[in-house]
């Protein structure tokens, strides 16, 4: 063949459009968007995995932590650090971020404060340097790009400009070669520039081809090359479908799109043909990695949910309702729990993840500056009580030695009365200054004896107070709030000892009534706990692994056969008491109370281990 048959043929197929141009050169804006959702999606994975990663052994526990990772970032190549890398330190040392202690009186010291500044601004200062060392480098990238860019468009410039010389198409052949290798040899421009100028290239290279005049041989080998090179990645691309990794698949296939690119066109019956398995291909790794995401945001859907549900149950605490030491320290323990709970949790989607974490954890931090103020306003009104009482005791010490027999039995009295209106103290004060009250007023009242001052009266008296206190025990009842039933007993059981002696005939009397009520009401509140520690077990079980029931089976096992032993010996003793005693006493009466609690102990232990 001759080279006007050449021509002729080149002009023949200019006259056709080239399909494999049509079939792979999308639109520019919409590939381009295309490619920027895929690499967010992309690097959104990579984030999870690591994540999980350093979940499982790698999470900072400390602010020093935080800092250690921040100055390894730091030390970093400036292309090895990204933006997420900065978004995760600032979440880590938020999770971390170190509060001042707190000294006796529940404030911060000046140590503390100084040292958690001291760490604020260290982390600050090395987060700075990376920002600024990320943000120089991303400067250069982007003025590379621009160049890239530049050079590019050049190339693509003097290859059209070749393929419009129809003339010296043969001659400027070498010329046609050397620019697609120089334009394959530039590096990446800014991503929403790549597909349209990657088409233009394209088109450019099929105008200079279709208008090429050299033999048919050379063309046809030309042709034949491309065939081959893309032959090759249309069957590797084929086997991706089979990759166990989808990720992997998914970059890899996007590795094996971008050399499709830069290979030159095929002959004109094939192109057609290729492209269509070349694209079926890359459709089925494509569907396959679509449907990782949408699994993996179902997962994150469900996390999301289980993670607002357990911020909602920290928001409905009410703080205002708690009331008593008891009742903090059993909502401290709810909360304590949910933040368990939240760490057996999955990951959400990114912004709904920190968004959420910062709503919970402000809601802990609420909770728990509300538990300090209550303390510290506790201790407060507890000093506020030790004066007063204080006061009392030094009055009484003052006037036990005064024999004006009516007015200060009168203000003993007035003073007792005022003791059991004031609130309660501080348990290690407690006892001393109620010791020095109590020693006061029984000396005044023992000397007041002596004196024969009304003796019977007084005793008479202190018989009516002691059994108006009976009737305030029996207006109680177990269905009371625990804390307020313990206040109320302890608070009869403080008067009780402030009453002095009764007439002897009376005294067994009015004791065992006393003792009984108190026994009764104590079983009700022994009860009630029994059933909350119940219901806490049962809820621990549900939650137990095989290991877990079998580790708490053995120690349940262990305290049984303990109590067991323990109540074999009670009964021993109190055998041996009731051989040697036909009468009721205190001691027989507490090892009788005793081995009945042990009884119980037992029945509840034996009832844990069949809920295990």
């Amino acid at each position: 063949m001759n080279e006007s048959s050449l021509g002729a043929k080149a002009a023949e197929e200019i006259l056709t459009p080239a399909p494999e141009t049509c079939a792979e050169a999308p639109d520019a804006a919409a590939e381009a968007a295309v490619e920027m959702e895929t690499a967010d999606a992309v690097r959104q994975e990579e984030l999870i995995e690591e994540a999980h990663a350093e979940g499982a052994s790698h999470r900072p526990a400390t602010a020093e932590d935080v800092i250690a990772c921040a100055c390894e970032i730091l030390a970093r190549e400036a292309a090895d650090i990204s933006g997420d890398d900065v978004r995760r330190l600032r979440s880590l040392w938020l999770a971390v971020k170190p509060e001042p202690e707190l000294d006796e009186e529940g404030q911060p010291t000046e140590e503390a404060v100084a040292e958690a500044t001291r760490r604020e601004e260290m982390f600050a200062a090395i987060l700075t340097q990376i920002r600024d060392k990320r943000a120089a480098w991303t400067a250069e990238q982007e003025a590379l790009r621009a160049a890239n860019l530049a050079r590019k468009n050049s190339i693509i410039d003097e290859i059209a400009a070749l393929a419009e010389d129809t003339d010296n198409v043969n001659r400027t052949f070498p010329r046609y070669r050397e620019l697609q290798d120089e334009f394959n040899a530039i590096g990446e421009v800014e991503p929403t520039e790549e597909t349209a100028v990657w088409k233009r290239f394209q088109d450019a290279r099929e105008r200079f081809s279709d208008n090429l005049k050299i033999n048919k041989e050379l063309r046809d080998y030309d042709f034949k090359k491309n065939l081959d090179s893309k032959t090759l990645l249309l069957s590797e691309a084929e086997a991706l479908a089979d990759e166990e990794d989808v990720i992997t698949a998914y970059r890899r296939m996007q590795e094996l799109y971008n050399k499709w690119r830069q290979i030159g066109p095929v002959a004109k019956e094939l192109r057609d043909e290729i492209w269509e398995k070349f694209s079926a291909a890359r459709a089925v790794v494509s569907k396959r990695y679509q449907a990782h995401f949408e699994e993996r945001k179902a997962r994150e859907a469900e996390a999301e949910a289980a993670k607002t549900l357990l911020c909602e149950k920290v928001e409905a605490i009410d703080v205002a309702a708690l009331k008593g030491f008891n009742a903090w320290e059993k909502a401290t323990a709810e909360i304590q729990a949910l933040q368990s709970e939240w760490r057996e949790q999955g990951f959400a989607s990114r912004k709904a993840n920190r968004d959420l974490f910062g709503r919970f954890r402000a809601a802990c931090d609420a909770f728990f500056a509300a538990k300090a103020e209550y303390f510290r306003n506790t201790r407060e009104q507890l000093a506020a009580n030790l004066a007063a009482k204080t006061a009392l005791a030094d009055e009484a010490e003052a006037l036990k030695d005064s024999t004006d027999w009516s007015k200060a039995g009168a203000r003993f009295v007035e003073m007792q009365q005022q003791w059991r209106e004031i609130g309660p103290v501080a348990k290690r004060n407690s006892d001393a200054v109620w010791r020095r009250f109590m020693d006061a007023c029984n000396h005044f009242f023992e000397q007041k004896k002596k004196a024969g001052s009304g003796r019977r009266s007084e005793e008479n008296a202190n018989l009516a107070a002691k059994r108006a206190l009976v009737e305030r025990l029996n207006a109680l009842t177990p269905d009371m709030p625990r804390a307020e039933l313990q206040e109320a007993i302890k608070a009869v059981q403080d008067e009780w000892q402030t009453i002095g002696h009764v007439p002897f005939r009376e005294k067994d009397k009015v004791y065992e009534q006393y003792r009984a009520r108190i026994d009764e009401l104590r079983d009700g509140i022994s009860n009630s706990r029994r059933r909350e520690r119940r219901e806490q077990f049962a809820g621990a079980v549900a939650r137990m692994d095989g290991n877990g029931a079998d580790r708490e089976r053995d120690r349940l096992a262990r305290v049984l056969e303990a109590k067991r032993s323990e109540l074999r010996t009670l009964e021993n003793n109190l055998g041996f008491l009731n051989a040697k005693s036909k009468s009721g006493n205190s001691l027989l009466r507490d090892l009788e109370r005793k081995t009945e609690r042990l009884r119980e102990d037992i029945a509840e232990i034996a009832e844990k281990l069949k809920m295990l």
